[in-house]
């Protein structure tokens, strides 16, 4: 997750950089300008004149949003560039002070509610969420969605599913035995001490006044939703690679495999490869993609830039000296998930000579 956090004071600056030291991935601090040189923080530091502008750019460069500030003035700063629960970064505010920490935007499938926890813990703040279903401790189904990068359709559905959930109705979930992975949703819903029943084929028919969850593969949706069914289809995993010239196969699954452990899963969640147009012959790396057997793309240079200047990547100046482009592993990811855009499971890690990024698209 890409995290961006702001402050106005050197207060609030002190704050933010506590919070910084508990995020997970990558950070960027943004201080107003007249701060330059008197608020010092541990973290890459970004200086803006008008709040207006940088949140702006922030709102579709970042993951997550954390403020430090009135939360008046955050509301107002992000009002016209709120879209869509499904794609809308997580957004969450912190008083000065820290006494409390409130998960404002995307608390579900942002990971809004999630990271406030973590971050009040450690800063020891009073998390503010306000998500009915937390409130009452239930575990909603985007929630799990968001955990196990699965998609929600339609949308419609998730606010059906989630006010019969909180009216005291059961909610059935059921899982395409023949989805990849499939043993891996039914663990990963068991361990929250809820059980799927699992089918094969045909997606059962909704039951009368029944409420349920279909865990399914995107091809195997039916074009016409069933009344009170949230489906949830799983995202893909663009794994960004960038590598040494020479460097053998074994060294590139090693890469990928560990990368994946970062974030709990398996090279065989991976979906898709992304690289640059460089590594386009690059035998390591084409043996290491048919024997996942995923296809592999490659991009330009020309879209690499446009990635990192679109989403502020950070640059290296031996990869941009040596292939023509600062950034190979996230800036290929981006490029893969296109329009739409993704997630950063994991931003760009080392692993040797080989750097790998792994992106949920949205």
């Amino acid at each position: 997750m890409r995290t961006a956090l702001f402050a106005l004071t050197a207060g609030g600056a002190a704050l933010a950089d506590h919070l910084a030291g508990a995020v997970e991935g990558g950070v960027t601090v943004h201080l107003p300008e007249h701060l330059r040189g008197s608020a010092l923080t541990n973290s890459e530091t970004v200086y803006f004149e008008r709040l207006a502008d940088i949140m702006q750019t922030a709102f579709t460069r970042y993951d997550a949003l954390v403020c430090v500030m009135a939360t008046g003035i955050v509301v107002r700063m992000i009002a016209p560039y709120v879209e869509n629960k499904l794609y809308d970064p997580a957004v969450l505010v912190f008083d000065e002070a820290g006494r409390h920490g409130i998960s404002l935007l995307s608390g579900h499938i942002g990971g809004a509610n999630e990271l406030t926890r973590n971050l009040c813990a450690a800063v020891g703040a009073d998390p503010v969420i306000t998500t009915a279903t937390d409130v009452t401790g239930m575990l909603a189904p985007d929630a799990i969605a968001a955990r196990l990068a699965l998609r929600p359709v339609p949308k419609s559905a998730i606010q059906v599913l989630n006010t019969a959930l909180l009216e005291g109705k059961e909610i059935a979930y059921y899982i395409a035995s023949d989805l990849p992975h499939a043993a891996f949703y039914e663990a990963q819903l068991r361990a929250e001490e809820v059980q799927a029943r699992l089918f094969r084929g045909a997606i059962p028919p909704v039951g009368a006044d029944e409420y349920r969850v279909v865990i399914t593969a995107a091809d195997d949706l039916p074009q016409e939703h069933a009344p009170r069914t949230l489906y949830l289809v799983p995202r893909r995993l663009i794994a960004g690679v960038g590598c040494r010239a020479g460097i053998p196969e074994a060294k590139i699954l090693r890469a990928l495999t560990e990368a994946c452990g970062i974030i709990g899963r398996e090279p065989s969640d991976i979906d898709l490869l992304a690289s640059t147009t460089v590594k386009r012959d690059e035998a390591g790396l084409l043996a290491a993609a048919e024997t996942l057997g995923r296809e592999i793309r490659f991009f330009p240079n020309e879209a690499l830039a446009e990635m990192i200047e679109r989403y502020g990547l950070k640059e290296s100046d031996f990869v941009r000296q040596t292939i023509g482009a600062g950034n190979v592993s996230e800036a290929a990811a981006l490029c893969a998930a296109g329009k739409a855009g993704g997630r950063m499971a994991l931003e760009k890690t080392s692993f040797g000579k080989v750097t790998v990024a792994l992106l949920w698209e949205k």
